[in-house]
């Protein structure tokens, strides 16, 4: 995977994962859709998701600069 892609990927993750996390986003559509139930959960993958795709994020620009360097 090319540092742009990678760099695209980690953007987009954050994006969305920090949209679900600090927004009622889920929890409007849950609620819509009748799944309100699994709300109480979303945090045990919503955290762990948005570090990850922070940690992606981190790893492609410090690819991208060592490329640079190089």
């Amino acid at each position: 995977m090319n540092n742009n892609k990678l760099l695209a990927t980690g953007i987009v993750g954050t994006v969305i994962a920090a949209l679900c996390c600090f927004t009622p986003v889920l929890v409007i559509l849950l609620g819509a859709v009748g799944l309100s139930a699994i709300i109480g959960y979303l945090d045990i993958v919503l955290l762990p998701a948005l570090a990850i795709f922070i940690g992606i994020t981190v790893y492609a620009v410090w690819r991208k600069s060592k490329a640079q360097t190089t």
